[in-house]
């Protein structure tokens, strides 16, 4: 009973508890709904609150330029909201504009992003006259990042600006009137409004651009004109027991001038050669390239040597303009200076071996292939220097590390033959030529690797081609046309060229016809007597003397000019051996030179301009300017060469120089009816002839003179050759504006090589007239013009009458005092007045009757006082 009852009892208090536990659970269970349901009502109300107070009203806008507007004519549409963003690489997002017509249909633009400022910009094109409405709208978006004030998450709220009305008409404004070309002497800085000059200017930043085009200069010298000259070093003839002998130049290997660079109308050069390097002085000198006048030569660094220039855009969001360097280069270390001091502004340290190329906005790049491992990189001197808004500010005078100019690494195809020979913009070509004269492998295996972004390294092609002879020495042209599509290869043996494609290696044209024998030795040294691919032609210059121009797609023989030595100054050629100098403006400029020049030096090596479409001669010097195989070539800019002339060791400018004229007409009025004379003088103002040797010799100016007789004329005047006999002056324009505003052609002189003219006309009414004598210019000077003036007087008139003065003279004593005289008792005759009209009578004929009647009057009152004493 009692183990019963105990049970019982458990079984009990079992059951209670379990009801208790059972009832505890539903009131933690409602407790926890409850709990719930209100963490939940808060969750849901605080996002409400968080908008409510993180809201910003936005302020869209719209503008137009132009407003109003030609029909058909360019308008540039400003959108955006007022408010900011954080940083230069955040925007509002699909911002759209609705352009009502005046027809009432409408069309929506966009959609845009705007940049950091909140705003951009947009062209719209109008199409049919009336108003236009605009209205931006801008839809609603999150700002990320807290600017201004403004919290990160804020909502932007969707808004519409206030609409634009645009004003469309029949007639077209205006735009900012372009600028003519200079037709008078002009010098750097040009103001950057003058747009126009970009065609006629330009720069020479590296030995040899590309296929040796020098772009701008679209006035490039026409004529053989000196602008001056300026001794480099001893040179010339040495004179006296040395007989015929000169000073050297540095050819062979000692090569002067070398290399040369022109920034912004300013020359800058190597004093000295490179012999010793930094063991011995260095300098770098800058003078005007219009002038010669020196603006500074100094040591660069630990005694560095120029080694080219560069001309940097940097477009940014925070700057667009250009920085202008000077390169030197010690080991891989490249050191830039400013062309303007020459202080030294900052240094890339660990800059790979690269063919420098120039980008789009002047960057410096280059590849490096390596076949045997298999990759291939592109360096970019821009990417060293900055990425961000700014260019140097925090890098100026530091040393970079050049490393950070890799722009990308790729994997190319192992074992390809040979190396890398051409390098383009966008791929390198190359293949197994063999060494220097040496046979080429036969078949010759040629390759291209493409660097055009997105497919870096990509193999182009991969072929082989057979030589046309076994045995033959196979060079190819440095100077490849991307542009074309094309490359060139050389065969040493035939004098013979073959073009190759550029995307598939495959062989378009060749062999051409065989040039000259001597040209052999062109195409093994390639470097000396390079060619060029320009204006869709290969042009070809060599020890042969002659210039040959091909169809660079056809491979057709255009045109050849030779060289030809009149005088067999050159012991084993008929002609003159000759380089390229550089092409533009549609001209070829060669000039002769040698690989190691014998002395005496032969005389009348000739510096040629040809059109480069018909082979033509524009002009030629021979025997002025010679050139030089290890030194610098010419070079130009501003439309203006420079170059180092081996005859004499002076640098020359050659260009359009200034002139001036003068006009002088007779002091004293002349009457009217007479002819009157007009002297004046047209002279050279260039800056070499205020030079002392000069103005010593030319005291009264040098004579401007025809271009004709130029190339002869500058050796006279610069190079103390004889005075051309048959040199010639230019034509002077006359013209006179009379004493009723009217204006006269009065016709033109010519002016005598001794820079003196005359001319001779007959004014036809009185008064004063103004004179203008101008020279129009030439290829070779800029025009100029002068006034003076001329007083015309009235013609003497020969039928004025003129009556006898009958008056006694009184006696005057040597005092010039007047005595008082007493009348003569006799009477003196009177003169009866005619009775009929006075006969006319010259001027001369009445002096001669009134002296007479003087001298009778005054013998009748000496008698008179004679027989009164």
């Amino acid at each position: 009973f009692i183990v019963k009852l105990a049970t019982t009892e458990k079984k009990e208090k079992k059951k209670q508890m379990t009801k208790l536990f059972v009832i505890s659970k539903s009131k933690i269970t409602t407790i926890a709904l409850i709990l719930l349901l209100t963490i939940s009502a808060i969750l849901v109300a605080f996002p409400y609150v968080i908008a409510q107070t993180e809201t910003k009203k936005t302020y869209p806008f719209i503008g137009a330029i132009p407003n109003p507007v030609g029909v058909n004519q360019e308008v540039l549409i400003h959108v955006g909201i007022s408010h900011q963003l954080a940083s230069v690489e955040y925007g509002w997002e699909n911002l759209t504009v609705t352009v009502t017509k005046p027809d009432g249909t409408s069309e929506t633009l966009g959609p845009y992003r705007t940049d950091a400022t909140g705003g951009t910009g947009a062209v719209y094109v109008p199409t049919m006259v009336g108003t236009y409405t605009l209205r931006t709208n801008f839809p609603e978006q999150i700002l990320d990042v807290a600017v201004a004030g403004t919290a990160a998450g804020t909502l932007m709220e969707a808004s519409t600006s206030e609409p634009l009305d645009l004003i469309v008409q029949d007639e077209s404004i205006q735009y900012y009137q372009a600028h003519s070309l200079p037709n008078e002497y002009w010098a750097r800085p040009i103001d950057a409004q003058l747009r126009e000059w970009s065609t006629i200017t330009g720069n020479w930043l590296e030995r040899r651009p590309p296929n040796f085009f020098a772009a701008g200069n679209g006035d490039a010298p026409e004529s053989a004109h000196i602008l001056w000259a300026k001794p480099l070093q001893s040179g010339g003839l040495i004179g006296g027991d040395f007989d015929a002998l000169s000073y050297e130049h540095g050819d062979a290997y000692e090569g002067k001038w070398v290399p040369s660079v022109i920034i912004n109308g300013i020359l800058y050069y190597n004093l000295y050669e490179a012999d010793g390097g930094s063991n011995v002085e260095q300098k770098v000198c800058a003078v005007d390239l219009k002038t010669g006048e020196e603006l500074w030569c100094k040591t660069l660094g630990n005694n560095e040597r120029l080694e080219f220039g560069q001309i940097m855009y940097w477009d940014s969001y925070n700057v667009h303009g250009a920085y202008p360097y000077l390169w030197t280069v010690v080991g891989s270390t490249w050191n830039a200076y400013d062309p303007f001091t020459g202080r030294l502004e900052y240094s890339m340290a660990g800059v790979p071996r690269i063919t420098n190329l120039y980008g789009s906005k002047g960057e410096i790049y280059g590849y490096t292939v390596n076949i045997n491992a298999g990759w291939m990189t592109m360096w970019n001197s821009s990417r060293v220097v900055s990425d961000e808004g700014s260019w140097l500010t925090a890098a100026t005078g530091t040393t970079l590390n050049a490393s950070r100019g890799i722009e990308w690494n790729v994997t190319i195809p192992t074992g390809l033959p040979g190396s890398a020979a051409v390098y383009l913009e966008d791929r390198v070509i190359g293949g197994n030529f063999g060494g220097t004269g040496r046979p080429t492998p036969d078949p010759v295996a040629l390759w291209g690797i493409s660097a055009r972004p997105g497919h870096e390294g990509e193999l182009l092609f991969n072929t082989t081609w057979n030589l046309p002879s076994p045995g033959m020495y196979a060079r190819i042209v440095k100077s490849a046309s991307l542009e074309d599509g094309v490359f060139v290869v050389g065969l040493k043996e035939t004098r013979q060229y073959c073009a190759f494609s550029i995307d598939t290696g495959k062989k378009l044209w060749g062999p051409t016809e065989s040039e000259q024998y001597l040209n052999m030795y062109s195409i093994l040294s390639g470097g000396s007597h390079p060619d060029c691919i320009v204006y869709g032609k290969l042009i070809t210059t060599g020890m042969a003397g002659t210039v040959n121009c091909y169809n660079v797609k056809t491979g057709t023989l255009l045109w050849t000019f030779a060289a030809h030595d009149p005088c067999n100054e050159i012991l084993w050629s008929a002609n003159w051996p000759l380089q390229m100098a550089f092409v533009t403006d549609g001209k070829v400029y060669v000039s002769h030179q040698e690989h190691s020049t014998i002395d005496p030096r032969a005389r009348g090596a000739p510096f040629i301009c040809l059109d480069i479409e018909t082979g033509d001669v524009i002009w030629k010097m021979d025997g002025g300017l010679r050139s030089t195989r290890w030194g610098g070539g010419a070079i130009i800019a501003d439309s203006t060469i420079a170059l180092f002339n081996t005859y004499d060791n002076q640098i020359y400018a050659l260009g359009k120089g200034p002139s001036a004229i003068t006009v002088t007409a007779p002091d004293m009025g002349v009457p009217l009816g007479s002819s009157v004379i007009l002297r004046g003088t047209v002279t050279d103002e260039s800056a070499g002839t205020k030079e002392s040797v000069l103005t010593a010799r030319f005291p009264n100016g040098v004579p401007v003179v025809s271009d004709a007789c130029m190339s002869e004329w500058m050796k006279y005047v610069y190079m103390q050759f004889e005075r051309p006999a048959d040199a010639v002056g230019v034509t002077v324009k006359l013209e006179a504006v009379d004493p009723n505003g009217n204006y006269q052609n009065l016709g033109t002189a010519t002016s005598d090589s001794y820079g003196n003219y005359g001319f001779t006309f007959e004014p036809e009414i009185e008064g004063q007239y103004t004179i203008i004598a101008t020279f129009e210019g030439s290829d070779s000077y800029y025009g100029s013009t002068s006034t003076t003036y001329l007083t015309v007087d009235s013609a003497p008139s020969a039928s004025t009458p003129i009556e006898p003065d009958t008056e006694t003279p009184d006696n005057q004593t040597p005092d010039n005092e007047q005595p008082d005289i007493e009348t003569p008792d006799t009477e003196t005759p009177d003169t009866e007045a005619p009775t009929t009209e006075a006969p006319l009578i010259s001027t001369e004929v009445a002096i001669i009757t009134a002296v007479a009647v003087a001298c009778v009057i005054g013998a009748a009152a000496f008698w008179t006082l004679r027989k009164r004493k």
